[in-house]
């Protein structure tokens, strides 16, 4: 038994050593995650706890969106469908049923991907920019029906007093941090995966990846309820923390705002969208103490980054300390010589493209 143990830890230590240690924007992510994880025990103040447990929940909300317009090609502007209907879902579980927080938020996700199949299999087979107009209608129709019935769904008021995700705000926060870092690693692995292969393929040429004999509208939907599971759970986590549930959780601003923050830090990387909502919501907060200039200046920085870095900060970034072997195809850091998987010599192509951004 201490042999496989110290076997292990070998392994893994060779593992962090060669995955994470050799490539600078992995140990840039590893450290923030460290020092999100050590805040609490420097500062416990519950605003900012607030701030970046509501961070936490849209970056899984924001990674799921990648996947799904990201990685498959499905631009979809009404994604707050998964996330409002999983946040009613989970709320009137709760309230009206008594349902604890472990199960409401999973049966809210599915709820979430069950509406999402029922009003997106027609509007699968559209294709481009038609699907990025219906799937507008999504969350417009799901709110007629919350206006509908408003003894069961609040109507303009929403649904409040929900049980609030723990008992104390620090144990929200840590849950929701090893919550986003948990969905976001699972996302990165089907995108890394022959699935995720094949969503990419889809988006680049969907003809030919048909031709090539590969059912293009199974995949489709298999990234469509993906996504929408992972939405769902971001959905149902938002409505036990905030402990109310309304309308604006359908409302086009939240599809929209998540968005900009994927594109902003970098489309189709799975971990680009989390980088981007940890600089964007925080600094969106910050700003309310000017809320006159508040969205120009937002604006503003959105546009001017995407002049500079047009493929979102995390991919500059990643350009900038890090380079493509041209044998192997893997990254390395730029202060290398030679591949780290294979040992081809990198050609002085990597470092003049660190100097050529850096300048």
């Amino acid at each position: 038994m201490m042999q496989f143990i110290a076997y292990l830890t070998r392994k893994l230590s060779r593992d962090f050593h060669g995955e994470i240690i050799s490539l600078p924007t992995r140990t840039i992510l590893v450290t923030a995650f460290l020092a999100l994880l050590l805040l609490p025990l420097f500062n416990s103040n519950t605003y900012i706890l607030r701030i970046l447990t509501l961070t936490c929940i849209f970056s899984i909300y924001a990674a799921s969106w990648d996947l799904l317009g990201g990685f498959a090609g499905q631009i979809s502007f009404g994604h707050a469908l998964f996330f409002g209907v999983a946040a009613y879902t989970s709320a009137l579980l709760n309230l009206r049923l008594g349902l604890p927080v472990l199960v409401t938020i999973p049966i809210g996700a599915l709820a979430a991907v069950l509406s999402g199949l029922v009003l997106g299999l027609p509007g699968l087979r559209l294709k481009g920019p038609y699907f990025s107009l219906a799937s507008l209608a999504f969350p417009i129709i799901m709110m007629g029906i919350v206006f509908t019935f408003p003894q069961l769904t609040g109507g303009e008021l929403g649904i409040s007093g929900i049980t609030r995700l723990a008992a104390t705000r620090v144990r929200e926060y840590y849950l929701s941090l090893m919550m986003m870092l948990t969905l976001v690693l699972v996302m990165w692995k089907i995108v890394t995966s022959k699935t995720g292969l094949i969503f990419h393929a889809i988006r680049e040429d969907e003809i030919t990846v048909r031709a090539s004999g590969i059912n293009t509208s199974l995949y489709k939907m298999l990234a469509f309820i993906i996504s929408g599971l992972f939405a769902g759970i971001a959905g149902g986590m938002y409505a036990h923390f905030m402990r109310v549930v309304g309308p604006s959780t359908l409302e086009l601003i939240m599809s929209l705002q998540i968005i900009v923050f994927v594109i902003f830090g970098g489309i189709a990387t799975i971990y680009g969208p989390v980088v981007g909502v940890f600089i964007l919501y925080p600094l969106m907060e910050y700003l309310r103490v000017v809320p006159e200039y508040r969205m120009l200046i937002f604006g503003l920085l959105v546009v001017l980054v995407l002049r500079v870095m047009p493929e979102g900060i995390s991919t500059f970034v990643q350009d900038l300390l890090e380079g493509e072997c041209p044998r192997c195809k893997e990254r390395n850091a730029f202060t290398r010589s030679a591949c780290r998987i294979c040992g081809t010599d990198l050609d002085s192509h990597t470092h003049l493209n660190f100097l050529k951004r850096g300048a």
